[in-house]
């Protein structure tokens, strides 16, 4: 394990190494020389006094004789506070005071990383009340927005600060525990990106070192403090508050999201009651909105800025009016429009999960999710997820059934889920679920995914597992199937199956087993 870490680790540096050295040419890129006020760099004390790095820019002519809607963008971790001035420069030119601050613990900013803990809330407050006291703000036209890092941060500051009426969260989580320990699985390539970035480019505090040695060395008797600790850093703690505040939530993701998986996002999204809008598409993390960055025209900040235009500025521009949930199929380049989240899946279709089927574990049979960002950023690119032949994969290590060849396109959308009977040979064990697109030759393409991992059962004894599948777009064409495959080892997750376990799927009479795949309304 040690080995694998170290090698992820030295991935994730190289990403991010790539990911800094754009983001620092952001502040030398001609889009940023726009028409607006200037750019300025400045000192921000945070919460207790430490110091953030940031930078504002303003509309351009602006010389106090009146005030402007306020925009805070939050930082994403672990990229300088350079990173938004391309968007900044675009939202001063439509009339909009943007500060922009590198959160605590990286870069220049002091403190330690606290992974959106309350120092991150309360700093976001202190940077609105900076910006009112000496910027032509206006205080009751407040909007918060970022990506990744910087959208969580925003959403927690609106769940906890009145003033902030509207928030854009891009790339954003909801449920920090569901996103790196779903299914009770360490997502391992996930956490190790998000601890080698930290290290590269910040200083963790002494709480987050523990937390990440502790969530890869599995250790069961922390695993509540982990709990812990993420839900105090998830949005999704604090809906009731942010309900009664009332703020815009503007949400966008990517399909194959591998840091924070669009399920939690869609949960959240159905609990919040004010003004809200969720856009989903495919790629994976802050892949879809990353060319905004550099000024390029991008359809998730000119999303973003219409938000804005309604929500702070006032203006009637439709946004309002549109269907709030925007999806766009990974298969398709057109959007689709629902009423709500509960809408995108109007039918379901059962494939039964029949017979008694017993597989090894610790060797991976050849299905897997693939690798984190390379494998979502080829499926937006060129349509190529990770694939596999499903009548080859090993049925010593592989569980597969199939549905029938379908006579049409079948449409899915929204959330497989997986109804099953599992008996373990170990008290332990951990299992990943993946649902294929397969074509006449036999090639899987990966539909969607998911980890699931147990503790404490009794060997030999039945139990029963549900679990939901990563949340998709995607259409199989007519003349394909449906492939169920689980197996135990994928190198996205932590595997939890001692040496030598086996795992036995039925299909009891009284709780039979079956995968419900949602489907558009035909």
């Amino acid at each position: 394990m040690g080995h694998a870490r170290k090698t992820l680790r030295t991935t994730a540096v190289s990403a991010v190494s790539a990911t800094l050295i754009a983001g620092t040419a952001l502040g030398l890129a001609p889009t940023a020389q726009a028409a607006s006020g200037g750019v300025s760099f400045v000192d921000i004390a945070g919460d207790g006094g430490t110091v953030l790095k940031a930078n504002v820019v303003t509309p351009a002519g602006a010389d106090g004789s009146r005030t402007y809607p306020l925009i805070v963008l939050p930082t994403s971790w672990g990229l300088p506070q350079a990173e938004y001035l391309a968007q900044a420069h675009k939202l001063a030119d439509s009339g909009y005071v943007v500060v922009s601050y590198n959160v605590r613990g990286f870069w220049q900013s002091g403190g330690y990383i606290e992974v959106a803990g309350p120092p991150d809330v309360a700093d976001a407050s202190k940077v609105i009340d900076w910006a009112l006291a000496h910027t032509p703000a206006d205080a009751r036209k407040v909007g918060m927005a970022g990506m990744s890092y910087g959208a969580g941060i925003s959403l927690l500051a609106a769940s906890h600060d009145k003033r902030i009426k509207a928030v854009a969260a891009l790339s954003g989580w909801a449920d920090l525990t569901d996103s790196i320990y779903s299914g009770r699985t360490q997502h391992v390539q996930a956490a190790a990106l998000l601890d080698g970035a930290g290290t590269l480019t910040g200083r963790p505090s002494p709480e987050l070192q523990q937390v990440f040695k502790d969530f890869f060395a599995s250790d069961l008797s922390t695993e509540p403090d982990l709990i812990a600790w993420g839900k105090k850093r998830s949005p999704e703690t604090y809906i009731d508050q942010m309900n009664k505040n009332g703020a815009a939530v503007f949400m966008a993701n990517g399909w194959g999201d591998t840091i924070f998986s669009p399920n939690q996002l869609a949960k959240y999204y159905e609990e919040l009651t004010g003004p809200k809008r969720l856009e989903f598409r495919p790629g994976d993390h802050a892949t879809a909105e990353i060319a905004g960055l550099f000024g390029v025209p991008n359809d998730v900040w000119t999303d973003t800025e219409r938000w804005f235009d309604h929500y702070l500025k006032g203006e009637e521009n439709g946004i309002d009016g549109e269907q709030p949930v925007q999806l766009k199929p990974r298969s398709t380049g057109d959007y689709e429009g629902y009423p709500d989240w509960k809408s995108v899946g109007a039918t379901t279709k059962k494939i039964a999960l029949a017979g008694t089927t017993t597989i090894h574990t610790n060797v991976d049979s050849g299905a897997n999710g693939g690798i984190i960002f390379l494998s979502s950023i080829l499926d937006q690119l060129a349509q190529l997820p990770p694939m596999a032949s499903i009548p080859l994969l090993p049925r010593y290590w592989a569980a597969v059934w199939q549905s029938e060849k379908y006579t049409s396109a079948q449409h899915v959308r929204g959330t497989v889920k997986l109804h099953t009977t599992v008996t373990g040979t170990k008290e332990s064990g951990t299992l990943v679920a993946y649902l294929y697109d397969v074509g006449p030759l036999g090639v899987g393409k990966l539909v969607s995914n998911a980890p699931y991992t147990f503790h404490g059962q009794t060997p030999g004894q039945p139990f029963g597992v549900d679990l939901e599948l990563s949340s998709t777009a995607y259409d199989v064409p007519a003349g394909h199937r449906l492939a169920l495959v689980v197996d135990t080892v994928d190198s996205l997750y932590i595997e939890h199956n001692p040496s030598g376990a086996q795992l036995t799927f039925s299909s009891p009479e009284h709780d039979t087993s079956y995968v419900s795949v949602p489907l558009r309304e035909q």
